[in-house]
């Protein structure tokens, strides 16, 4: 009788097991969800912070692309504070204001009004309002150096934090190199206070890499990779990934048909549509600029992710085009850089 209840209770307690294994493994379609609903949290909160605005600024005007001279972080080393009244239209064609040099430091530090970061079409006007004059936004570079010459090339590293009222708003991060700007690779990340961050790249080379990555801590939410070369004078798409949370959408080149994974595991009896809005043979096709893709579950249901990430997704393409461009890295920090740089010699 107590050999009955013991195979009893182990019978018991393998069935038990077996349905809450059965119960606990996700469907794509709830894994979809849950990682959706991440990506929606994630942007909704990126997009209210101050780093999104620094980021995605339309108010850029001018840059330094023209400057064909080398840069080191100790040339521009230093504490510096934005100085009002002291407007100059010299150098290199392009107008600067002063900084004054309170203290010896290891990092460019820069301590300036948040409208010359925020607006930065003051940084090239001579009247701005007396209301920016207050130095309430801090710049701090602890890496930076900025090569660029017909003969040797694109060179360039900056490494950043921004501060606003003393309070910290992100972190900027990016490397470029390539014969010149437009030829470059590059690898740009923004990391925002709610240990949120994106991050965009191209691999330049043989076969070419444009990729972005939307991640918490070190989970990635979102992400999407193409691989393509160049055939017949334009770029052609090699390999196309999308990764949603645990799933991932495969497409190769030598095949019609789209895979669909589940924590590395094929999904035999879900698939996708890829649908590009228009033929644009350059590679440029991404769920950021004209691409949707249709994901069909297992029940047979279909979803459009431009459905289901929705507004977000215009957050996600405003902020992803202006890190590919470096816009604040180019048209702010690299324009302070020299005013600096100049300043000093």
């Amino acid at each position: 009788m107590r050999k009955i209840l013991i195979l009893l209770v182990v019978f018991t307690g393998m069935l038990s097991w077996q349905c809450s294994r059965t119960t606990s493994d996700p469907s794509l379609k709830s894994s979809v969800d849950v990682s959706v609903a991440k990506i929606n949290t994630a942007l909704t909160a990126i997009s209210e912070t101050r780093g999104y605005q620094l980021m995605t600024s339309s108010d850029l005007t001018k840059s330094g692309d023209g400057f064909n001279d080398s840069i080191d972080l100790d040339l521009v080393a230093g504490i510096y504070d934005f100085k009002p009244d002291t407007f100059i239209c010299q150098h290199f064609m392009m107008p600067f204001w002063r900084f004054e040099k309170t203290a010896e430091s290891g990092m460019m530090v820069l301590n300036l009004p948040q409208s010359l970061v925020f607006h930065p079409r003051l940084l090239h006007e001579a009247n701005p309002p007396d209301s920016i004059m207050e130095n309430d936004f801090t710049i701090t570079a602890s890496d930076y150096h900025y090569y660029y010459s017909f003969m040797h090339g694109y060179d360039y590293k900056l490494t950043a934090g921004f501060t606003l009222d003393g309070n910290d708003i992100g972190m900027l991060d990016v490397t470029a190199e390539g014969q010149n700007f437009a030829g470059r690779s590059y690898s740009s990340s923004y990391s925002f206070t709610d240990d949120y961050s994106v991050m965009v790249s191209y691999e330049k080379g043989d076969t070419s890499i444009s990729s972005f990555v939307l991640k918490e801590g070190n989970d990635v939410l979102l992400g999407e990779k193409r691989f393509f070369v160049w055939k017949d004078f334009h770029q052609s798409e090699r390999k196309y990934t999308l990764t949603i949370g645990n799933v991932d959408i495969v497409k190769g080149s030598e095949t019609d048909s789209i895979e669909v994974y589940l924590d590395g595991v094929l999904q035999k009896t879900a698939g996708a549509v890829i649908t590009d809005s228009e033929d644009q043979g350059d590679g440029e096709h991404s769920v950021c600029h004209n691409r949707d893709i249709l994901l069909t579950f297992d029940d047979g249901t279909t979803a459009k992710l431009s459905d289901l990430i929705g507004p977000s997704l215009e957050t996600l393409k405003t902020l992803v085009d202006p890190m590919r461009e470096m816009y604040f890295a180019r048209r702010i920090v690299d324009h302070l850089a020299l005013t600096i740089y100049y300043q000093n010699r």
